[in-house]
């Protein structure tokens, strides 16, 4: 008989700040050595359902709970803070607020530093682990010189040094690029295959995770569990869509091909679909719809010529002979793997870096001009939320950038309750920021700089963390703006971004521009997907498992007719 780890028997939990529950009736049984995948919309209650997991409740967030809740087989209120963490190793979102060592390798060493292990203990234990995760050529280096896959990596040998019999991963894929993060769901199952333990992955990129096989989905919406099911069987369902959750591409593709999912053997795993009547469906789909169209060239907004840029004290270029043109009212992406570049091209573009080379805006030289005269025409939206909020409330940070260029108080009222709204972010407007989630944090950063209706907005990673819903108001607004004559620039890891919302698509790798394409044709050339980190996409994957003449042309006619579909909806 299979041992229980985690038992939630009619559990429910208030917020001491909050009029209503957040988790309600909660009843979960969670197997030792089972693999989970815990999904749901922003603000669905995932993250206080992990707070329950790793002891975070009720220990350091208090509150109200009824029912029972079991971890290792004992009461969570029974347990201290100390003793769930033996039970439960998280690994957070955001990797850099977990490290505590100098070094990569005192960083992995630190619990064992905690419990006072012998030197002779701790370095084989070090090493071991560091091996298993394939960082052991990186021990004495500091983490925060590390790539965003290394350092999920270092996070993960912390957590897994200290052998916990449950590991929980949240939101391990947001931070990281396509291929980095195909590499941790594989690592993740990896270590799930040696070591037995049970994991629990918390995520908004269900294709991603879907890697790699999972025995259960939990859908969480509104402090509910709506579904626990198996991948196929929620596949098959209506319940993803239902509930604000994107599924995989290639099942919305074969559905559009009016192909009955419900009858399709191993939906959830695109390695083992066949079958002539799949193929035959699809063929007949492709030949009816008509192509991509793309966008007239319109005036020069944006020129770079021969930019270069290397940090201090170092001898290799970050930007090395950077040149482009970017039309007004284009959607630009720009992709590659961490560390190629594409943030440094944002600072540089922005003037927060001095680079060397020529800056054109709409022809006239702007090397020269400050960042505030930049910041006139160019909005820019930080990767990490943490480093652009400096107000206590989520009204007062929106609309601080309208203060400051003194706009009158009913104009500033209207602005930022409009963007607000857009940004699913109206009814915490009354909100202290410390109180919302990594992605909610990221939205209000985005909003903050949309209100300010720069002609040139810049977002890194404007989708991390980020459920298909929000995801979807996000880019409908961003769009909005875009048919208002606003040039839109990304710097995304997120495949599906950029297939359906780019017009072009700059494929960076060691400071160069790989590629300058339409973004089905970066996502189709598989050399140029592999030299830059990314990832193919499950569309051009399907199309080639089932010999479609074209594959390339079966991606340009799916975005173009999803497109088009939710834009009726």
């Amino acid at each position: 008989m299979r041992k229980k780890v985690i038992e939630f028997v009619d559990f429910s939990f208030q917020y001491e700040s909050q009029s209503e529950a957040t988790l309600k009736n909660i009843n979960l049984s969670i197997y030792e050595g089972e693999k989970i995948l815990i999904v749901g919309a922003s603000g669905s209650g995932k993250s206080t359902l992990v707070h329950c997991l790793n002891g975070l409740i009720p220990h350091l967030y208090k509150g109200k709970m009824t029912g029972s809740a079991k971890i290792g087989g004992k009461d969570l209120e029974s347990q201290s803070l100390h003793e769930l963490s033996f039970q439960t190793g998280t690994v957070l979102q955001d990797t850099d607020g977990q490290f505590i060592g100098l070094t990569v390798g005192e960083d992995i060493a630190f619990a064992l530093e905690n419990d006072e292990v012998s030197q002779e203990v701790m370095l084989p234990e070090v090493e071991k682990w560091a091996e298993k995760v394939e960082i052991s050529t990186h021990l004495t280096h500091k983490p925060q010189e590390l790539s965003g896959g290394q350092k999920q990596r270092v996070s993960m040998a912390g957590v897994l040094i200290s052998e916990s019999p449950i590991l929980l991963f949240d939101e391990p894929l947001a931070n990281l690029d396509p291929h980095a993060g195909k590499e941790t769901i594989e690592l993740i199952d990896e270590l799930h295959k040696q070591t037995n333990t049970t994991v629990i992955i918390v995520e908004h990129r269900l294709e991603d995770v879907l890697h790699r096989n999972v025995d259960r989905i939990i859908v969480v919406n509104e402090g509910e569990i709506v579904s626990d099911t198996s991948p196929d069987e929620l596949l098959k369902s209506e319940t993803l869509m239902t509930y604000g959750i994107r599924e995989p591409l290639y099942v919305t593709a074969m559905k559009y091909a009016e192909i009955d999912v419900k009858n399709v053997e191993n939906l959830a795993d695109l390695r083992y679909l066949k079958g002539k009547e799949i193929k035959q469906k699809l063929e007949n789909w492709q030949g009816k719809h008509p192509n991509l169209v793309t966008k007239e060239a319109s005036e020069e907004l944006l020129s770079l010529e021969r930019v270069n840029y290397r940090y201090q004290n170092s001898q290799k270029k970050v930007l090395n002979d950077i040149s482009f043109q970017i039309q007004k009212g284009e959607r630009i992406s720009i992709v590659g793997k961490n560390g190629s570049g594409k943030s440094t091209l944002s600072k540089v573009i922005c003037g927060f870096l001095q680079a060397n080379g020529t800056f054109l805006w709409q022809k006239k030289e702007i090397r020269e001009h400050s960042i505030k005269e930049r910041a006139e025409k160019i909005g820019y939206v930080m990767q990490n939320p943490n480093q652009m909020i400096s107000k206590t409330m989520i009204f007062d940070e929106v609309a601080l950038g309208l203060k400051l260029r003194g706009v009158e108080e009913e104009e500033i009222k209207e602005r930022v309750e409009k963007t607000l709204k857009v940004c699913g972010l109206y009814s915490f407007r009354n909100w202290p920021i410390s109180a919302l989630s990594y992605g909610q944090k990221k939205r209000v950063t985005i909003a903050a700089i949309l209100v300010l209706e720069p002609e040139m907005i810049i977002l890194d990673e404007p989708t991390a963390g980020q459920d298909f819903r929000n995801y979807s108001e996000m880019m409908n607004f961003l769009d909005e703006l875009n048919a208002q004559g606003k040039t839109i620039v990304m710097i995304t890891h997120d495949m599906h971004l950029m297939l359906e919302y780019s017009d072009r698509t700059f494929a960076m790798l060691d400071g160069e521009i790989l590629a300058d394409k339409l973004p089905s044709e970066v996502l189709t050339d598989e050399q140029l997907v592999k030299k830059a980190n990314l990832k193919e996409t499950s569309l051009f994957t399907l199309a080639k498992t089932f010999e479609l003449e074209k594959p390339e042309l079966f991606v340009q006619k799916f975005i173009a007719y999803d497109r088009v579909v939710r834009e009726n909806e």
